[in-house]
């Protein structure tokens, strides 16, 4: 069965093997595992480039010494956990950190002054019957942006854009912050498509205009929505419960997941651990986050949820919605 890669491999492929620097071809490899097609004619490529990608990865992550000394931790990997890996960037005092804080467990270090953050810092958001990681990252200025961030941008799911909206420079600090994110090849995009360039990286984007309710601040956040247009914007304020609610469901939205629960036949729904499905997902992969060979027997599911007949009978292909329960026949 051929293989039937699109153009836009080939030329990352090469990019691949010209690349000297191990954490840029551990990141190629990535996106050339990504951007491959999944089906039996590529399953020998795929085998491949995991092998590679692995090798790569334990090449950055043992410990290189010279001279006596050891290298020093470089932030360019998090492991993803939860739901979903949320990425926060933003221009200097955007309150990045106070957002982590109010939606999390963890403690960031909080200043009224610039690059007060200087390595990521995660924390899990707790959204109803799910779990979503959040990494805070250092500003990003026109003179300042930390290299390891390229990667984590990349890695993550969702990149949340956060803005003050009540500073009075606002369009200049966005604009650069745009600018260098540009140069490193990411692309604030509002919705997941291949970019025309295999090497920039289009991640999707919701944009954050904080501090509302400020002095200055619904000029700031007219201002935002010039800047992006066709982004969908919200308005928060740690100050402001309603608007930190709508943070949590916007980013919950943003990320295209949907939330399946399961029970056994005769047994009550599991609401505790849902299975975690991209928006469109089907019965048969839902059966696979479970195990292959149970999605091969299974002849049937029976599904509840809004809109539904209770218990209908459903095929394989059957597209789920948001908190769907599913029952599982062999």
């Amino acid at each position: 069965m051929p293989a039937n890669l699109p153009p836009q491999y080939y030329e990352l492929e090469r990019e691949f093997k010209r690349e000297q620097d191990p954490k840029e071809k551990l990141r190629l490899a990535q996106e050339l595992l990504a951007m491959m097609p999944k089906h039996k004619g590529t399953d020998k490529l795929q085998a491949e480039l995991k092998a590679k990608i692995s090798k790569l990865r334990q090449q950055l992550e043992t410990p290189q010494k010279k001279h006596g000394a050891r290298t020093v931790e470089t932030h360019d990997h998090i492991d993803k956990e939860g739901a979903g890996q949320v990425i926060m960037i933003g221009p200097p005092n955007s309150g990045k950190s106070s957002i982590l804080a109010t939606l999390t467990h963890a403690h960031p270090l909080i200043g009224d002054y610039p690059f007060s953050t200087r390595e990521p810092l995660t924390g899990m958001m707790s959204f109803e019957t799910i779990q979503i990681q959040l990494i805070d990252t250092p500003s990003i200025s026109a003179d300042f942006y930390e290299g390891y961030v390229t990667n984590l941008i990349r890695a993550a799911d969702l990149v949340l854009f956060v803005a003050d909206i009540s500073s009075p420079e606002i369009a200049e600090e966005v604009r650069a912050a745009r600018e260098q994110l540009a140069a490193h090849r990411i692309h604030l995009a509002t919705r997941s498509a291949p970019a025309p360039d295999p090497r920039i990286s289009q991640k999707v984007t919701l944009v954050v205009g904080h501090k509302a309710f400020e002095d200055n601040s619904d000029r700031g956040l007219e201002i935002l929505k010039t800047i992006f247009p066709e982004h969908p914007i919200l308005a928060t304020s740690i100050l402001d419960d309603d608007s930190m609610e709508c943070l949590r469901r916007g980013i919950f939205q943003a990320l295209g997941i949907i939330r399946v629960y399961t029970k056994r036949v005769g047994h009550e729904a599991d609401f505790n651990d849902p299975i975690i499905l991209p928006t469109g997902g089907t019965v048969e992969e839902a059966a696979m986050t479970l195990h292959k060979d149970f999605a091969h027997k299974l002849q049937f599911a029976r599904v509840w949820g809004k809109g539904k007949f209770e218990g209908q009978r459903v095929s394989k292909s059957y597209q789920l919605s948001d908190e769907d329960i599913i029952e599982f026949h062999l």
